[in-house]
């Protein structure tokens, strides 16, 4: 197995596990205020224990709720509300598989489509059947090269 193919399908069981954390809502306030405020812990203790002023936690918390706060600040907080920051990406179209297949085909289809108006032009066109498995072929070939191309 080719090391690519390893790293992917070790990364797509690492992203398998943040799926269904997709489906959750984040609060209105933000997670900093949220959990703080389920705590029962104050502005000025939660600064406390981050070692910032009461206004910065303030400002940390609009900052999330806006969603311009940096990962090092969100971490920061979690550490100090006794929590970890969970972070990851999840495929929108479910995995890494799914998304390779989707710009393979879009790819695939693209070039295929660009040869047949060629050959149309040339009255040497081709048929429907004949279309979908040369985009099919070149889909396959595609996904097994992965050129970076792919992700233009």
């Amino acid at each position: 197995m080719n090391r690519n193919k390893l790293q992917l399908e070790h990364l797509e069981m690492k992203i398998k596990m943040f799926a269904p954390v997709t489906k959750v809502a984040i609060p209105p306030t933000g997670w900093i205020k949220a959990v703080r405020l389920a705590l029962g812990m104050t502005l000025q203790q939660l600064a406390n224990r981050i070692s910032i002023t009461k206004q910065s936690v303030l400002e940390m918390e609009l900052r999330e709720k806006e969603g311009s706060i940096s990962l090092k600040s969100l971490r920061e907080a979690a550490r100090a509300l006794d929590m970890e920051l969970v972070y990851g990406f999840v495929p929108k179209d479910g995995s890494l598989e799914f998304l390779i297949d989707r710009k393979a085909e879009e790819f695939a289809t693209k070039i295929v489509s660009r040869t047949s108006q060629t050959m149309r032009l040339e009255d040497q066109e081709n048929s429907e059947m004949r279309l979908k498995n040369a985009i099919k072929e070149r889909k396959a070939l595609l996904k097994l090269e992965m050129p970076k191309v792919l992700w233009d």
